[in-house]
Protein backbone atom coordinates (compact mmCIF):
# COMPACT_ATOMS: atom_id res chain seq x y z
CA UNK A 1 0.00 0.00 0.00
CA UNK A 2 2.67 2.19 1.11
CA UNK A 3 4.11 1.59 -2.14
CA UNK A 4 1.56 2.24 -4.24
CA UNK A 5 1.32 5.72 -2.25
CA UNK A 6 5.00 6.28 -3.91
CA UNK A 7 4.45 5.72 -6.85
CA UNK A 8 1.33 7.59 -6.83
CA UNK A 9 3.49 10.94 -6.13
CA UNK A 10 5.70 10.21 -8.12
CA UNK A 11 3.69 10.74 -11.27
CA UNK A 12 3.77 13.99 -13.01
CA UNK A 13 0.16 14.55 -13.23
CA UNK A 14 -0.45 13.97 -9.56
CA UNK A 15 3.19 16.41 -8.84
CA UNK A 16 1.30 19.06 -10.62
CA UNK A 17 -2.31 18.91 -9.63
CA UNK A 18 -0.56 18.94 -5.74
CA UNK A 19 1.53 21.62 -7.07
CA UNK A 20 -0.85 24.10 -7.86
CA UNK A 21 -3.06 23.40 -5.22
CA UNK A 22 -0.47 24.27 -3.32
CA UNK A 23 0.27 27.20 -4.97
CA UNK A 24 -3.54 28.68 -4.84
CA UNK A 25 -4.34 28.14 -0.92
CA UNK A 26 -0.64 29.96 -0.43
CA UNK A 27 -1.56 32.28 -2.83
CA UNK A 28 -4.99 32.74 -1.37
CA UNK A 29 -3.61 32.94 2.31
CA UNK A 30 -1.50 35.71 1.35
CA UNK A 31 -3.81 37.65 0.07
CA UNK A 32 -5.99 37.18 2.68
CA UNK A 33 -3.09 38.80 5.47
CA UNK A 34 -2.84 41.84 3.05
CA UNK A 35 -6.79 42.71 3.60
CA UNK A 36 -6.56 41.90 7.05
CA UNK A 37 -3.49 44.36 7.24
CA UNK A 38 -5.61 46.69 5.21
CA UNK A 39 -8.57 46.80 6.68
CA UNK A 40 -9.63 43.68 9.07
CA UNK A 41 -13.30 44.33 9.02
CA UNK A 42 -14.26 43.67 5.13
CA UNK A 43 -11.39 40.70 4.72
CA UNK A 44 -14.07 37.96 5.23
CA UNK A 45 -16.23 39.54 2.70
CA UNK A 46 -13.02 40.49 -0.06
CA UNK A 47 -11.75 36.89 -0.11
CA UNK A 48 -14.92 35.17 -0.50
CA UNK A 49 -15.68 37.60 -2.96
CA UNK A 50 -13.01 36.77 -5.04
CA UNK A 51 -13.52 33.08 -4.81
CA UNK A 52 -17.25 33.01 -5.38
CA UNK A 53 -17.30 35.33 -8.94
CA UNK A 54 -20.44 34.87 -10.42
CA UNK A 55 -21.89 33.37 -7.45
CA UNK A 56 -22.03 36.46 -5.40
CA UNK A 57 -25.58 36.85 -7.44
CA UNK A 58 -28.09 35.50 -5.38
CA UNK A 59 -30.50 34.91 -9.27
CA UNK A 60 -29.51 31.81 -11.05
CA UNK A 61 -29.68 33.87 -14.28
CA UNK A 62 -27.18 36.18 -13.32
CA UNK A 63 -25.07 33.81 -12.00
CA UNK A 64 -25.17 32.07 -15.35
CA UNK A 65 -25.05 35.04 -17.43
CA UNK A 66 -21.36 35.89 -15.45
CA UNK A 67 -20.15 32.58 -15.51
CA UNK A 68 -20.44 33.23 -19.48
CA UNK A 69 -19.02 36.12 -18.97
CA UNK A 70 -15.35 34.29 -17.45
CA UNK A 71 -15.57 31.57 -20.18
CA UNK A 72 -15.56 34.36 -22.85
CA UNK A 73 -12.36 35.59 -20.83
CA UNK A 74 -10.65 32.01 -20.57
CA UNK A 75 -10.60 31.65 -24.35
CA UNK A 76 -7.98 33.45 -25.03
CA UNK A 77 -6.07 33.39 -21.76
CA UNK A 78 -5.65 29.45 -22.44
CA UNK A 79 -4.79 30.20 -26.19
CA UNK A 80 -1.94 32.60 -25.13
CA UNK A 81 -1.09 29.58 -22.16
CA UNK A 82 -0.87 27.05 -24.79
CA UNK A 83 1.64 29.59 -26.56
CA UNK A 84 3.80 29.69 -23.97
CA UNK A 85 3.95 25.69 -22.74
CA UNK A 86 4.35 24.72 -26.77
CA UNK A 87 7.64 26.85 -26.70
CA UNK A 88 8.72 25.76 -23.60
CA UNK A 89 8.10 22.03 -24.21
CA UNK A 90 10.72 23.10 -27.13
CA UNK A 91 12.90 24.25 -25.28
CA UNK A 92 11.73 28.02 -26.17
CA UNK A 93 10.30 30.63 -23.49
CA UNK A 94 7.52 33.04 -25.48
CA UNK A 95 7.49 35.84 -23.41
CA UNK A 96 6.70 37.46 -26.96
CA UNK A 97 2.96 36.12 -26.32
CA UNK A 98 1.73 39.58 -25.58
CA UNK A 99 2.78 40.93 -28.61
CA UNK A 100 1.55 37.75 -31.05
CA UNK A 101 -1.75 38.53 -28.90
CA UNK A 102 -1.70 42.16 -30.04
CA UNK A 103 -0.52 41.81 -33.57
CA UNK A 104 -3.61 38.91 -33.93
CA UNK A 105 -6.12 41.53 -32.59
CA UNK A 106 -5.17 44.02 -35.00
CA UNK A 107 -5.37 42.17 -38.01
CA UNK A 108 -8.63 40.18 -36.72
CA UNK A 109 -10.38 43.82 -36.46
CA UNK A 110 -9.04 45.47 -39.59
CA UNK A 111 -9.79 43.06 -41.54
CA UNK A 112 -13.36 42.99 -39.76
CA UNK A 113 -13.93 46.62 -39.75
CA UNK A 114 -11.20 47.84 -42.02
CA UNK A 115 -12.02 44.89 -45.22
CA UNK A 116 -15.40 43.84 -44.09
CA UNK A 117 -14.51 40.12 -43.99
CA UNK A 118 -16.04 37.25 -42.64
CA UNK A 119 -15.23 35.97 -39.01
CA UNK A 120 -13.42 32.97 -40.24
CA UNK A 121 -11.32 34.97 -42.38
CA UNK A 122 -10.47 37.28 -39.72
CA UNK A 123 -9.50 34.34 -37.38
CA UNK A 124 -6.88 33.21 -40.06
CA UNK A 125 -5.79 36.48 -40.55
CA UNK A 126 -4.87 36.51 -36.89
CA UNK A 127 -3.44 33.39 -36.58
CA UNK A 128 -1.21 34.21 -39.56
CA UNK A 129 -0.31 37.47 -38.06
CA UNK A 130 0.66 35.95 -34.62
CA UNK A 131 2.37 33.23 -36.54
CA UNK A 132 4.22 35.71 -38.52
CA UNK A 133 5.51 37.52 -35.53
CA UNK A 134 6.66 34.69 -33.51
CA UNK A 135 8.47 33.54 -36.91
CA UNK A 136 10.35 36.61 -36.56
CA UNK A 137 11.90 35.79 -33.08
CA UNK A 138 12.42 32.37 -34.01
CA UNK A 139 14.93 33.04 -37.39
CA UNK A 140 16.51 35.51 -35.02
CA UNK A 141 17.11 32.61 -32.57
CA UNK A 142 17.91 29.76 -35.29
CA UNK A 143 20.58 31.98 -37.85
CA UNK A 144 21.65 34.93 -35.48
CA UNK A 145 21.20 33.27 -32.32
CA UNK A 146 19.30 35.87 -30.73
CA UNK A 147 17.94 35.15 -26.97
CA UNK A 148 14.36 34.58 -27.84
CA UNK A 149 13.29 36.62 -24.44
CA UNK A 150 15.35 39.65 -25.98
CA UNK A 151 13.63 39.63 -29.08
CA UNK A 152 9.85 38.83 -28.06
CA UNK A 153 10.13 41.97 -25.61
CA UNK A 154 11.30 44.26 -28.10
CA UNK A 155 8.59 43.03 -30.35
CA UNK A 156 5.64 43.27 -27.83
CA UNK A 157 6.26 47.36 -27.76
CA UNK A 158 6.87 47.70 -31.84
CA UNK A 159 3.84 45.41 -32.06
CA UNK A 160 1.58 47.57 -29.94
CA UNK A 161 2.24 50.78 -31.54
CA UNK A 162 2.31 49.37 -34.77
CA UNK A 163 -1.30 48.02 -33.78
CA UNK A 164 -2.29 51.53 -32.24
CA UNK A 165 -1.48 53.40 -35.58
CA UNK A 166 -2.96 50.97 -37.96
CA UNK A 167 -6.82 50.60 -35.78
CA UNK A 168 -6.99 54.41 -35.92
CA UNK A 169 -8.24 54.07 -39.03
CA UNK A 170 -10.95 52.07 -38.21
CA UNK A 171 -11.71 53.66 -34.68
CA UNK A 172 -14.53 56.02 -33.70
CA UNK A 173 -13.94 60.07 -34.29
CA UNK A 174 -15.56 60.56 -31.02
CA UNK A 175 -13.29 58.17 -28.63
CA UNK A 176 -10.31 55.97 -28.60
CA UNK A 177 -11.81 52.59 -29.13
CA UNK A 178 -12.43 50.80 -32.14
CA UNK A 179 -16.03 50.70 -33.89
CA UNK A 180 -18.36 47.92 -32.51
CA UNK A 181 -18.39 44.98 -35.19
CA UNK A 182 -22.07 44.70 -34.18
CA UNK A 183 -22.62 48.08 -35.76
CA UNK A 184 -20.00 47.93 -38.40
CA UNK A 185 -19.62 43.84 -39.38
CA UNK A 186 -21.66 41.86 -38.09
CA UNK A 187 -20.90 38.57 -40.03
CA UNK A 188 -17.15 39.34 -38.83
CA UNK A 189 -18.77 38.12 -35.18
CA UNK A 190 -18.21 34.42 -34.25
CA UNK A 191 -21.26 32.91 -34.33
CA UNK A 192 -22.81 31.48 -30.65
CA UNK A 193 -24.64 28.77 -32.38
CA UNK A 194 -26.87 28.93 -29.86
CA UNK A 195 -24.35 28.39 -26.85
CA UNK A 196 -25.40 32.03 -25.67
CA UNK A 197 -28.77 30.96 -24.71
CA UNK A 198 -27.24 28.32 -22.04
CA UNK A 199 -25.93 31.49 -20.32
CA UNK A 200 -28.41 33.26 -19.90
CA UNK A 201 -28.87 34.88 -23.45
CA UNK A 202 -25.30 36.03 -22.87
CA UNK A 203 -24.15 37.25 -26.74
CA UNK A 204 -20.73 37.15 -26.21
CA UNK A 205 -20.42 33.17 -25.00
CA UNK A 206 -19.23 31.87 -29.00
CA UNK A 207 -17.91 28.68 -30.49
CA UNK A 208 -14.58 30.56 -29.23
CA UNK A 209 -15.10 28.64 -26.15
CA UNK A 210 -15.22 25.24 -27.15
CA UNK A 211 -12.96 26.04 -30.01
CA UNK A 212 -10.16 27.06 -27.71
CA UNK A 213 -10.34 23.51 -25.55
CA UNK A 214 -10.43 21.65 -29.11
CA UNK A 215 -6.97 23.22 -29.68
CA UNK A 216 -5.70 22.62 -26.31
CA UNK A 217 -6.78 18.53 -27.23
CA UNK A 218 -4.88 19.28 -30.74
CA UNK A 219 -1.38 20.98 -29.26
CA UNK A 220 -1.21 17.49 -26.47
CA UNK A 221 -1.53 15.28 -29.54
CA UNK A 222 0.87 17.02 -32.18
CA UNK A 223 3.45 17.46 -28.97
CA UNK A 224 2.87 13.46 -27.69
CA UNK A 225 1.60 11.42 -30.13
CA UNK A 226 2.93 12.67 -33.39
CA UNK A 227 6.67 12.52 -35.36
CA UNK A 228 6.85 16.13 -35.71
CA UNK A 229 5.92 16.54 -31.71
CA UNK A 230 8.93 14.37 -31.38
CA UNK A 231 11.15 16.27 -33.47
CA UNK A 232 10.13 19.55 -32.13
CA UNK A 233 11.13 18.35 -28.31
CA UNK A 234 14.13 16.92 -29.28
CA UNK A 235 15.48 19.80 -30.47
CA UNK A 236 14.32 21.93 -27.49
CA UNK A 237 16.45 19.20 -25.81
CA UNK A 238 19.70 19.43 -27.62
CA UNK A 239 19.68 21.30 -30.99
CA UNK A 240 23.64 19.79 -31.85
CA UNK A 241 22.41 16.44 -30.71
CA UNK A 242 18.96 16.75 -33.29
CA UNK A 243 20.81 18.00 -35.70
CA UNK A 244 23.13 15.22 -35.88
CA UNK A 245 20.32 13.08 -35.87
CA UNK A 246 19.16 14.62 -39.81
CA UNK A 247 16.61 16.88 -38.00
CA UNK A 248 16.09 19.79 -39.36
CA UNK A 249 17.15 22.26 -35.61
CA UNK A 250 16.61 25.58 -37.43
CA UNK A 251 13.56 24.70 -38.98
CA UNK A 252 12.35 23.36 -36.05
CA UNK A 253 12.87 26.45 -34.36
CA UNK A 254 11.38 28.62 -36.32
CA UNK A 255 8.17 26.55 -36.80
CA UNK A 256 7.94 26.29 -32.97
CA UNK A 257 7.96 29.85 -32.57
CA UNK A 258 5.54 30.16 -35.99
CA UNK A 259 3.33 27.86 -34.30
CA UNK A 260 3.30 29.51 -30.93
CA UNK A 261 2.63 33.27 -32.52
CA UNK A 262 -0.30 31.68 -34.06
CA UNK A 263 -2.30 30.45 -31.10
CA UNK A 264 -1.87 33.68 -29.37
CA UNK A 265 -2.67 35.32 -32.25
CA UNK A 266 -5.92 33.08 -32.60
CA UNK A 267 -7.05 33.76 -28.53
CA UNK A 268 -6.66 37.23 -29.56
CA UNK A 269 -9.47 36.80 -32.42
CA UNK A 270 -11.56 34.36 -30.19
CA UNK A 271 -11.80 37.67 -27.72
CA UNK A 272 -12.36 40.26 -30.14
CA UNK A 273 -14.56 38.97 -32.63
CA UNK A 274 -16.63 37.81 -29.90
CA UNK A 275 -17.92 41.78 -29.66
CA UNK A 276 -16.73 41.35 -25.95
CA UNK A 277 -14.24 44.67 -25.24
CA UNK A 278 -13.16 46.96 -28.38
CA UNK A 279 -9.49 48.29 -28.72
CA UNK A 280 -8.60 50.98 -27.42
CA UNK A 281 -6.12 52.77 -29.81
CA UNK A 282 -4.15 54.99 -26.82
CA UNK A 283 -3.24 52.27 -24.91
CA UNK A 284 0.72 52.40 -23.83
CA UNK A 285 0.80 49.30 -21.88
CA UNK A 286 0.60 45.73 -23.61
CA UNK A 287 -2.44 43.99 -22.75
CA UNK A 288 -1.88 41.06 -19.35
CA UNK A 289 -3.55 38.49 -21.46
CA UNK A 290 -0.11 37.08 -22.77
CA UNK A 291 1.88 37.45 -19.16
CA UNK A 292 -1.15 35.81 -17.75
CA UNK A 293 -0.71 33.01 -20.12
CA UNK A 294 2.56 32.64 -18.50
CA UNK A 295 1.03 31.90 -15.10
CA UNK A 296 -1.40 29.58 -16.72
CA UNK A 297 1.16 27.27 -18.12
CA UNK A 298 3.21 26.86 -15.59
CA UNK A 299 0.08 26.34 -13.01
CA UNK A 300 -1.46 23.63 -15.45
CA UNK A 301 2.28 21.89 -14.99
CA UNK A 302 2.52 22.81 -18.17
CA UNK A 303 0.09 20.31 -19.83
CA UNK A 304 -2.39 21.51 -22.38
CA UNK A 305 -5.41 19.64 -20.76
CA UNK A 306 -3.73 21.37 -17.17
CA UNK A 307 -4.14 24.44 -19.16
CA UNK A 308 -7.85 24.46 -19.58
CA UNK A 309 -7.98 24.53 -15.90
CA UNK A 310 -5.43 27.01 -14.78
CA UNK A 311 -6.56 28.98 -17.45
CA UNK A 312 -10.32 29.21 -16.06
CA UNK A 313 -9.43 29.48 -12.74
CA UNK A 314 -6.77 32.73 -13.00
CA UNK A 315 -9.75 34.26 -15.03
CA UNK A 316 -12.07 33.62 -12.35
CA UNK A 317 -10.09 35.09 -9.32
CA UNK A 318 -9.27 37.79 -11.97
CA UNK A 319 -12.71 38.21 -12.03
CA UNK A 320 -14.09 37.91 -8.90
CA UNK A 321 -11.72 40.52 -7.89
CA UNK A 322 -14.33 43.25 -9.76
CA UNK A 323 -16.83 42.36 -6.54
CA UNK A 324 -14.50 43.81 -3.54
CA UNK A 325 -16.04 46.43 -1.33
CA UNK A 326 -14.37 49.43 -2.73
CA UNK A 327 -15.64 51.78 -0.06
CA UNK A 328 -13.74 49.28 2.32
CA UNK A 329 -10.90 49.26 -0.38
CA UNK A 330 -9.09 50.94 -3.43
CA UNK A 331 -9.91 49.69 -6.80
CA UNK A 332 -6.53 48.16 -7.22
CA UNK A 333 -6.56 45.99 -4.34
CA UNK A 334 -8.36 43.19 -6.48
CA UNK A 335 -5.64 43.95 -8.72
CA UNK A 336 -3.05 43.25 -6.29
CA UNK A 337 -4.81 39.81 -4.85
CA UNK A 338 -5.04 38.60 -8.46
CA UNK A 339 -1.68 39.41 -9.12
CA UNK A 340 -0.26 37.55 -5.90
CA UNK A 341 -1.89 34.61 -6.60
CA UNK A 342 -1.33 34.74 -10.10
CA UNK A 343 2.76 35.34 -8.63
CA UNK A 344 3.04 32.38 -6.89
CA UNK A 345 1.81 29.87 -10.07
CA UNK A 346 5.07 30.22 -11.34
CA UNK A 347 6.32 28.10 -8.44
CA UNK A 348 4.19 25.19 -9.56
CA UNK A 349 7.75 23.23 -10.81
CA UNK A 350 9.78 24.34 -7.99
CA UNK A 351 7.31 22.87 -5.75
CA UNK A 352 7.68 19.79 -7.95
CA UNK A 353 11.06 19.41 -7.64
CA UNK A 354 11.13 20.30 -3.65
CA UNK A 355 8.63 16.78 -3.73
CA UNK A 356 11.03 14.95 -5.52
CA UNK A 357 13.93 15.97 -3.38
CA UNK A 358 11.73 14.71 -0.35
CA UNK A 359 10.75 11.56 -2.08
CA UNK A 360 14.49 10.87 -3.31
CA UNK A 361 15.63 11.23 0.07
CA UNK A 362 12.83 9.43 2.15
CA UNK A 363 13.74 6.39 -0.14
CA UNK A 364 17.31 7.07 0.66
CA UNK A 365 17.09 6.48 4.22
CA UNK A 366 15.01 3.62 3.51
CA UNK A 367 17.31 2.00 1.80
CA UNK A 368 20.12 2.54 4.44
CA UNK A 369 17.50 1.79 6.95
CA UNK A 370 17.24 -1.73 5.08
CA UNK A 371 21.04 -2.33 4.33
CA UNK A 372 21.15 -1.87 8.17
CA UNK A 373 18.93 -4.37 9.14
CA UNK A 374 20.39 -6.97 6.76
Amino acid sequence: MKNEKTSLLRNGAVQSLLASLLCILLGLLLGYVALLMINPAGANGAILAIVENFMTYSKSTAQLRYFGSTLVKTAPLLMCSLSVLFAYKVGLFNIGAAGQYVVGTGAALYCALGLKLPWFLCLIAAVAAGALLGAVSGLLKAYCNVNEVISCIMLNWISLYCVNLLLTKVKEETSPYTYTLASTNEGALIPSMGLGELFSKNQYVTLAVPLAALVAVLVWILLEKTKLGYELKATGCNRFAAKYCGMREKKNLILTMAIAGGLAGMGAAMLFLSGFEQWQCTQSAVPAMGFNGIAAAFLGGLHPIGAIFSSYFIQHITNGGAYVDKTMYSAQISDFISALIIYLCGFVLFFKTAMNNWLNRRDEKKAEKGGGEK
